[in-house]
């Protein structure tokens, strides 16, 4: 094999051999895969010898299939030996000619992880992040479950007020046409909620249940229906009930409902500590990004376009996956947002870049700084992947690598290298 030659844009070029060895025997795994698809008068089919195959159609017959047999494990091994991280699939070559008996030689052309310096990385300055738990967080925090404990009671005896539930009939008209999405059935409005466009459901204010009227609004100049911005419309609506959410009454006894605390005071010590621990965990988040952030603000890299868009395929399958489970498809979304898959791929660019550039520092932190893996290390993090989604060791291997433990481990030892090495205000 040849030296490695570096070239532009992180593309290197070298040379590798099959030797004549090892296409020798890539030419008799190419036969034995072939051999029952061939013919040969005097043969009963998939029975004809080498030989005679070879003798019939030629020596090159299986010269194709063997080189494809044995140029993948021929090509890893010159990666591997060579210390080479591709990125992108290599553009191979064959150098002279390809003959039974021989070695032949290839020339291979790949886009490699960029090589780079670290900028400052130790003693980096942030600031830092603080969440402060206040009486209003607590309250705040009491008050949804109260409303999500409360009870919807029907109104019979008054209008409708702010904070009701009405529930309508509507039909929207502009123009004296009725336009598209602006009719519905049975819908529970709350009026305050901002649902509708302004204006919408302060007009529903004071009337009663059973009523039929027509409502005046005008749609925003910014309204996201290109036809609709900026014009009056009229909305003819049947009020058919009205409801209003009760809550419960904020005790002991509403305290001993929804959770193993027998007083309103220990409960309220109990979620200002919930969502202490939540705001710390917030900051310890929020200030390992700073503190990774500005470690790749002070490195430069020349990322190569082929792990960028490596990353915005993954990027993209992450989402047609969450569409699918919203029950719509990629191409139902572009066609619903108007948009195309290279707007979609350019949306995403600076986050897949971003992305790349955070895991190659992060491993560049690791290697700088010799951080070892140990195989206790990778147990404990399949066990601890096991606990979390109620799966069995041997199903999580099957998705999740050792080699990608390693990686993931490595980079949260870097983040908390990082941290632990940084001045954060």
């Amino acid at each position: 094999m040849s030296n490695v030659e570096k070239l532009e844009n992180n593309v290197v070029s070298f040379e590798f051999v099959v030797t004549a060895d090892q296409f020798e025997d890539a030419i008799q795994k190419a036969y034995k895969k072939n051999v029952g698809k061939i013919t040969i008068q005097g043969f009963r089919k998939g029975k004809a010898p080498r030989a005679i195959i070879e003798r019939y159609y030629g020596k090159e017959v299986f010269y194709e299939d063997a080189i494809n047999i044995a140029l993948p494990d021929a090509y890893d091994k010159a990666v591997e030996e060579n210390n080479l991280y591709p990125v992108d699939r290599p553009e191979v070559d064959v150098k002279g000619e390809i003959k039974a008996g021989s070695d032949i030689v290839f020339t291979a052309k790949v886009t490699v992880k960029p090589e780079f310096e670290l900028g400052e990385y130790k003693g980096v300055e942030v600031e830092g992040a603080h969440y402060a738990v206040t009486d209003d967080d607590v309250d705040a925090e009491i008050e949804k479950l109260r409303e999500r404990n409360s009870r919807l009671v029907p109104v019979e005896d008054r209008p409708v007020q702010a904070d009701d539930i009405a529930n309508i009939d509507y039909e929207g008209f502009v123009d004296g046409v009725a336009f598209e999405g602006g009719k519905g059935e049975g819908f529970d409005l709350t009026i305050g909620s901002g649902q509708f466009i302004p204006g919408f459901e302060d007009q529903l204010v004071g009337r009663n249940a059973g009523e039929e009227f027509e409502i005046n609004v005008k749609f925003p100049e910014e309204y996201h229906a290109e036809e609709l911005k900026g014009k009056d419309a009229v909305f003819k609506v049947k009020i058919n009930s009205i409801k209003f959410k009760e809550l419960p009454e904020l005790d002991d006894e509403f305290v001993q409902d929804v959770s193993e605390f027998e007083t309103l005071d220990e409960f309220k010590k109990d979620t200002r500590e919930k969502l202490t621990a939540a705001n710390e965990e917030r900051e310890k988040n929020e200030n390992e990004h700073s503190v990774v952030d500005a470690v790749c603000a002070n490195t430069q890299i020349d990322i190569p376009e082929a792990m960028i868009n490596s990353q915005i395929d993954t990027m993209i399958r992450d989402m047609d996956m969450q569409l699918r489970y919203q029950g719509i498809t990629l191409e139902q979304y572009m066609q619903f947002t108007g948009q195309t898959m290279d707007a979609v791929r350019e949306q995403y660019k600076p986050e897949a870049e971003k992305s790349v550039k955070t895991t190659l520092v992060l491993e560049k932190v690791a290697d700088v700084e010799n951080f070892e893996i140990t195989d206790e290390d990778v147990e404990n993090e399949y066990n601890r992947i096991c606990e979390e989604n109620g799966m069995k060791p041997e199903d999580v291997k099957k998705y999740i690598s050792v080699d990608s433990i390693k990686e993931r481990l490595k980079a949260q030892k870097a983040i908390e290298f990082l941290v632990n090495n940084a001045n954060i205000k």
